[in-house]
């Protein structure tokens, strides 16, 4: 029995520490503590600038266009964003657009708690952001490899991931009760406020303990040496092709589920709230599992990606929103396994002087994308039907997988680095 007990607790001690690694790392706590916070206001914020454009429209065309407005200069601009990245101090750039984000969500708030909003406002504000997040992107997925090292970069970004989702859960439910309750003016302050934590961790933190990378000398060409050293790295170029596609039609859910929850079920923000927060849960508890796996290949990333592409289908086809819910606990499993899995690949499969620049081609790829994706997921939707706008994406994701099997069999390509068991 002792025996017994003894492997038990050695099995659990094994997991605590294979999953919260990085934790251990007094840095990471600081900047993941902080994010706790200030994620948790990001996601209030989506949920609410949501649904104060369909209240201002009642258009899906309308709530796509927003999304992809505030993705517009990521999708132009990000390979610049790469570079800065790349010349500067992460965590001086950290500094400065956690602050601006901050600035932009109080001035909504204001202009929302006074009455005085239209929608070209959010318009300008979503695109101000966006310029914002040229720079923030690309700097915060890389300066996870400075807080933790390369050893430690998957438990990093998965344990963000969890972050993030747990944020998906927490920050929709706090704006649903919210708008209901007392509108729609407080999500917007809150998560201005919530930036505050963010740059008080970053000035917390012990600059001697970061892994950081020499800054690369200012040159001519470094945007096109990008574009130029993704397409020689098959590995590389085929986790951004699919990346591309999964994230121009099938991360478009801040467009699909205010659809579905508002035309199909006749639903209101809770409603919404309810889906986010499940497929936030599933991605949280997903997480968990993963974030101890260290053997991350291409041909995992395309059968994340198949997987993917099923439990969305199977989400747009659920006939009530308890089983919608349900069914995005699976959606939110499969896109933490995809998220990761592509992150990490790219981050550890790209030489350090060069990892800049090719995360902000993962910032085009993944968040830039939905400039594209975010208006012809809301005109499907609203022409065909908002089920039809979500089964998109599953369709996306399936697609994805097929091309990503065929581009790395054609043009061959190991990630010889990463594949440690």
């Amino acid at each position: 029995m002792a025996g017994m007990s003894n492997r038990l607790a050695a099995l659990a001690g094994r997991f605590r520490e294979g999953t919260f690694s990085s934790l251990y790392v007094r840095n990471y706590r600081l900047y993941y503590f902080g994010q706790i916070i200030s994620t948790s206001g990001t996601f209030m914020q989506m949920v609410a600038q949501a649904w104060l454009v369909l209240d201002l429209t009642h258009s899906g065309k309308a709530l796509g266009l927003a999304t992809a407005l505030q993705y517009l200069p990521i999708l132009f601009l990000a390979p610049y964003g790469g570079v800065v990245t790349d010349r500067v101090s992460k965590r001086k750039i950290l500094f400065w657009t956690q602050s601006l984000s901050g600035i932009l969500a109080l001035v909504l708030g204001g202009l929302v708690a006074a009455g005085l909003i239209r929608v070209w406002m959010v318009y300008v504000l979503a695109t101000c952001l966006g310029l914002v997040n040229v720079f923030d992107n690309p700097t915060r997925q890389t300066f996870h490899v400075e807080l933790v090292g390369a050893e430690n970069v998957r438990n990093a970004v998965t344990l963000y991931s969890i972050l993030v989702n747990l944020a998906r859960i927490v920050g929709p439910a706090i704006a649903g009760a919210l708008i209901a309750s007392v509108g729609l003016a407080p999500c917007f302050l809150i998560n201005g406020l919530s930036f505050g934590a963010v740059v008080a961790m970053l000035a917390m933190m012990d600059p001697r303990e970061l892994l950081v990378s020499p800054p690369v000398p200012r040159a001519r060409g470094q945007i096109l040496e990008g574009f130029r050293y993704v397409l020689a790295t098959p590995v590389l170029a085929a986790s951004l092709l699919m990346m591309a596609i999964v994230g121009t039609l099938t991360f478009e859910f801040q467009v699909s589920l205010p659809l579905i929850a508002h035309a199909t079920f006749h639903g209101d923000a809770r409603s919404y709230a309810f889906l986010a927060s499940s497929m936030g849960f599933g991605a949280a508890f997903g997480g968990l599992f993963f974030a101890s796996r260290k053997g991350f290949t291409p041909a995992k990333l395309v059968s994340a990606s198949l997987l993917f592409g099923l439990a969305v289908l199977a989400a747009a086809c659920m006939p009530n929103l308890a089983l919608s819910g349900l069914a995005l606990v699976a959606v939110g499993i499969c896109s933490i396994n995809f998220s990761s899995l592509g992150n990490s690949i790219l981050q550890l499969g790209s030489a350090p002087h060069m990892r800049g620049r090719v995360m902000s081609l993962w910032s085009v790829a993944f968040l830039g994308s939905t400039t594209i994706g975010g208006p012809i997921v809301g005109w499907f939707a609203e022409v065909i039907g908002a089920r039809w706008g979500l089964a998109l994406g599953g369709l996306a994701a399936l697609i994805a997988a097929a091309l990503g099997a065929f581009a790395l069999r054609t043009r061959g390509g190991r990630l010889k680095d990463t594949e440690r068991p």
